[in-house]
């Protein structure tokens, strides 16, 4: 079986990474696989096995064409048909869809190709890009508003950023037109809350499978041997991740969550930018980004509690790495993110704020906390195995 995938990144970024293990995966079963690309270099992965699609002064010149002209996916003409002309030479059996948007394709082209292709299409929704006149997120603030089988996304502001026009409705009505050109086509979405939301838009024609995405197991993994910053030891630590930081990852909330809590309690962020750190409490502990994986498994190991406030997410990473390090999580009802979790291993706020984050620390304090650490681990390994997870996209291939 030979596989291409296209993504916008190739081992780097959280849908970089899911695309080269998968490949990985695939290589190591006697599968051929190719990962295509827009956007920075290939990493984890053999440069061989890679297309490389465009260069940096096409992706700026989509770029530019998106902020002037609300005109994301219809930019990189040249770098597009070029990258068509070569996969013709090849014969592949399934072409794996990621994210088409990254200012690195134009879907006009990609998809009158696709429609004539007689392998198998597969299109993982990473966000909810795929059936918005404009946004790849609409969670913050909420708009619930459709306009036939296209969701009415806040505007032009939010990625693909557009600093002029606002063509929310032109671009539905293309999305509509070419992505439904594919005669047949398997949709995946990580979370039941996209795949609720895909199957409300012009997708509806088409199978919608859910495939959790996974992590490592043996790389985020409890370790009880941390001697300072312990969870039994000083002050219990309230963890927060993101990267980048910013109002709809709940950066603020944690700002009203260290006006409320005792001293008890220690907030450390983790992923903030050096502007940031200097503007945070000196009271927080406040870290730059890390992508040293032990580092961080080592501070998920020492957190009492993983605190994940997102206003917008599809299906968290984070809460899947903390409780399979055997760290509870408080999340929002925010997308797929309390998918993760059940009541054993966490809690879901009432409310999006601070006081209920409180609350729930509360609620997570009355518990057993070493069966609540068990229970995370289970969850984590029976649910979250990435090795699961790629055998379910394999056997969806074959």
């Amino acid at each position: 079986m030979k596989v291409l995938q296209i993504n916008s990144v190739c081992g780097t970024g959280s849908t970089g990474r899911i695309v080269t293990d998968l490949h990985h995966k695939l290589i190591e079963q006697g599968h051929e696989s190719i990962v295509a690309f827009g956007r920075g270099d290939a990493k984890n992965i053999d440069v061989k096995k890679t297309i490389k699609i465009g260069n940096s002064i096409s992706t700026a010149l989509h770029l530019i064409k998106s902020r002037i002209f609300d005109s994301h996916g219809l930019g990189s003409k040249i770098s597009t048909f070029n990258f068509i002309r070569k996969i013709k030479k090849e014969k592949f059996d399934v072409i794996h869809l990621h994210n088409v948007h990254g200012y690195y394709l134009n879907i006009i082209i990609l998809f009158k190709f696709l429609s004539k292709f007689k392998g198998k299409v597969i299109w993982t929704f990473h966000d909810a890009w795929p059936f918005t006149g404009h946004s790849a997120y609409f969670d913050y603030p909420p708009i619930t508003s459709w306009r036939d089988g296209i969701h009415d996304c806040i505007g032009k502001s939010n990625y693909p950023k557009s600093i002029f026009l606002d063509r929310r409705i032109r671009n539905g009505k293309i999305k509509k037109k070419y992505f439904s050109s594919v005669d047949s086509m398997t949709i995946v979405t990580p979370s039941n809350w996209l795949k609720e939301l895909a199957s409300k838009s012009f997708f509806n024609k088409y199978e919608i499978k859910v495939i959790n995405n996974g992590i490592n197991l043996s790389s985020y993994n409890y370790n009880n041997n941390d001697d300072d910053l312990n969870k039994s030891k000083n002050r219990r630590i309230l963890l927060g991740v993101a990267s980048p930081w910013s109002k709809r990852k709940g950066l603020e909330v944690f700002l009203e969550l260290n006006k409320l809590i005792s001293e008890k309690y220690q907030i450390l962020l983790i992923g903030l930018s050096k502007k940031q750190i200097k503007k945070i409490p000196d009271n927080i502990i406040a870290l730059r980004k890390t992508n040293n994986i032990q580092e961080l498994v080592s501070l998920y190991n020492k957190a009492f509690i993983y605190i994940n406030p997102t206003f917008e997410d599809n299906f968290p990473t984070t809460n899947i790495e903390s409780i399979s390090c055997g760290t509870p999580v408080i999340t929002f009802n925010t997308g797929g993110s309390p998918e993760i979790i059940d009541q054993s291993c966490g809690v879901i706020t009432k409310e999006k704020n601070a006081e209920s984050i409180l609350e729930s620390i509360r609620i997570i304090e009355n518990m057993d906390y070493e069966i609540v650490q068990k229970n995370s681990i289970m969850r984590a390994q029976k649910l979250y195995s990435k090795d699961d997870r790629f055998a379910d996209y394999i056997r969806l291939y074959e």
